[in-house]
């Protein structure tokens, strides 16, 4: 609006906007963000903050790539339609176990899946399997365009971290392949997880000050800098801490068990229920609990399903939306394309 209006705050000041057409703006400059699933199951918009929560091997990671390759594919290209959203992606891998042949693999199945549709869609008739000089030269141009777009950082400790944050908001400055960072990823088991390792391997006399809170405040000062600069959708990982009973300094479990309690009366719940969602203890301080706006819990379930090969069983993954809260409970396995909804 202030574009439209000029540089002169007096003539953007001066500006008569009616509600209709500020929503009409707003949800054009921030649209709606549809993400593989489970992840589909919440609406999502540039500026929100998902935790995504879950043990190891509950799928976290493999969540995040699947939403970057989402992502970075186009959503049209070369009259093919792959439904993507265009736009560049900033990965902080925090872990150091960033798979980039993973990631390869599953952009190279959607496109190939993606120009499979166009050529029945087509009424071309159906080959053996193999694919033509051409064919082969088109899907690597799109793999290349499509990596471009993927920006990679790795973190070892919370300074690095830090530095990486500044960097993304300098990054979003100026346009990455025409198209500015959408999607910023925190790969991690513990967003908080570096505070350890800082106060191992610093001197005592120069970790005075440093604490999980300090910590934590700057990176959500820089997330919100970067926000208010850049509109972008921020993923984070974030390994549990089960425990029995609940944090009595932690502001979101009080509030959320509030609502668990209430909800479900409503619904049904079981005390056992109630009593499993609550045993997820908080451990982040609260001025992260207040940055996030949704989140989702992950979990594997003992059940295995078969998959396309019938030597090999795949383990059945559950995702439960915390906030908002969600009565449903999805059900899906991870293949090498991407993930498998279970009915």
């Amino acid at each position: 609006m202030a574009a439209e209006a000029g540089r002169d705050p007096r003539a953007w000041l001066a500006v008569d906007e009616t509600a209709a057409a500020f929503l009409s703006r707003l949800l054009s400059s921030r649209p709606p963000i549809t993400l593989p699933p489970p992840l589909h199951r919440s609406p999502l918009r540039p500026g929100n903050v998902v935790e995504i929560a879950g043990p190891s091997n509950s799928g976290k990671s493999h969540l995040l790539l699947m939403a970057a390759v989402q992502c970075i594919l186009p959503k049209e290209w070369e009259g093919i339609y792959f439904g993507g959203l265009g736009r560049a992606v900033m990965y902080l891998d925090l872990d150091c176990r960033f798979d980039v042949l993973r990631l390869a693999q599953i952009l190279r199945n959607r496109i190939a899946e993606g120009c499979r549709s166009a050529h029945l869609r087509n009424g071309d008739p159906e080959n053996d399997g193999t694919k033509d000089e051409f064919q082969c030269s088109l899907e690597n141009t799109l793999f290349s365009d499509c990596m471009q777009r993927f920006l990679y950082a790795r973190c070892c400790n919370s300074p690095e971290f830090i530095s990486a944050l500044k960097t993304v908001k300098s990054q979003s400055r100026r346009e990455v392949s025409s198209a500015g960072i959408y999607f910023v990823m925190i790969d991690r088991h513990s967003i908080g997880a570096f505070y350890w390792i800082d106060r191992g391997s610093q001197p005592a006399r120069e970790n005075k000050g440093r604490t999980l809170q300090s910590i934590t405040e700057s990176v959500v000062h820089e997330l919100r800098k970067l926000l208010q600069l850049q509109p972008a959708l921020v993923l984070v990982t974030k390994a549990p801490i089960y425990g029995e009973g609940t944090t009595t300094a932690n502001d979101f479990n009080r509030v959320s068990s509030k609502y668990i309690l209430a909800d479900s009366t409503g619904l049904g719940y079981s005390r056992q229920e109630e009593e499993r969602t609550l045993s997820n203890r908080e451990y982040m301080p609260s001025i992260w609990q207040s940055f996030v706006t949704h989140r989702i819990n992950l979990q594997v379930e003992e059940a295995e399903v078969p998959s396309v090969l019938e030597s090999e069983v795949l383990p059945v993954h559950t995702s439960e939306w915390v906030q908002p809260y969600l009565k449903t409970k999805g059900k899906f396995s991870i293949m090498d394309d991407g993930v498998s909804l279970i009915q």
